[in-house]
């Protein structure tokens, strides 16, 4: 159920696409003590919360915050750019890690890949998600046509990948959990309720648990439900960003 490789290929992403397998891991995606001094320069300049899951530090603003409220679906587009350069500068000297994930699904897909446009417009890329010790962030899946109902182009997709880049992990906990079987997004909005997620115990036992080093990069099916279990004594920094597969003919597109 996890590929592991050294680098990504289109073959092990079609094995994602079509369920052959949960997670495509490569370790160290980024160097160990790169991936540190990323994580330290990153947090230096601070974090916010999501707007809507506030247990959750982040820096950008996600898509998925926008409900598709007009207001917010603005801002988001109105800081785009910003955002992506923001991750750039934190990162500089260094390269960013969401910048060489971008070059190389470009280099091996048969046809490219590129930033997702929504409405006409160029998306973000390149997300910063943060997890205090002691937070539980809850079990939920991630769907594209869900966040943008009236779009075709979010409608279009075959699959859907969360790509994970590990700066910082606690000493124990922070462990990404994977169920196999999706919900609907009525089921889930149901089990849900006013909050963000599930609790994990809920949803049984998960397929998969996987707990990523510093440096990892994790790809997986974001349709599934998925959680990551507390830690216990440090930050869990991630860099995160969608993947958007539409089959082997047509480019990747990604975002955040």
């Amino acid at each position: 159920m996890i590929i592991e490789v050294d680098c990504l290929d289109a073959a092990c992403l079609k094995k994602l696409a079509e369920k052959e397998s949960l997670v495509i891991r490569v370790k160290q995606f980024v160097p160990n003590l790169l991936a540190e001094q990323l994580g330290e320069k990153i947090l230096g300049h601070g974090f916010d919360r999501y707007l809507n899951a506030p247990s959750i530090g982040r820096i950008g603003m996600a898509f998925y915050e926008a409900e598709n409220k007009p207001q917010r679906v603005e801002d988001y587009f109105e800081s785009v750019f910003q955002n992506i350069n923001d991750l750039r500068q934190r990162c500089s000297p260094y390269y960013s890690p969401i910048d060489k994930l971008r070059c190389i699904l470009d280099e091996f897909w048969p046809a490219g890949a590129q930033i997702e446009t929504l409405y006409g417009k160029k998306m973000y890329v390149g997300l910063s998600r943060v997890v205090i010790p002691g937070v539980t962030f809850l079990a939920h899946h991630d769907i594209f046509a869900k966040d943008a109902p009236d779009s075709f182009r979010a409608k279009s997709l075959q699959a859907q990948f969360a790509a994970n880049v590990y700066l910082s992990m606690p000493r124990e906990g922070g462990a990404l959990q994977i169920w196999k079987d999706e919900l609907s997004p009525e089921e889930f909005d149901a089990m849900r309720g006013d909050s963000y997620g599930i609790e994990p115990s809920l949803l049984g036992e998960p397929a998969l648990e996987i707990r990523p080093d510093v440096g990892d990069l994790l790809i997986f099916n974001s349709r599934c439900m998925h959680s990551v279990t507390a830690g216990v004594d440090d930050l869990r920094l991630s860099l995160s960003c969608f993947i958007g597969y539409r089959g082997t003919e047509n480019p990747l597109s990604f975002w955040s």
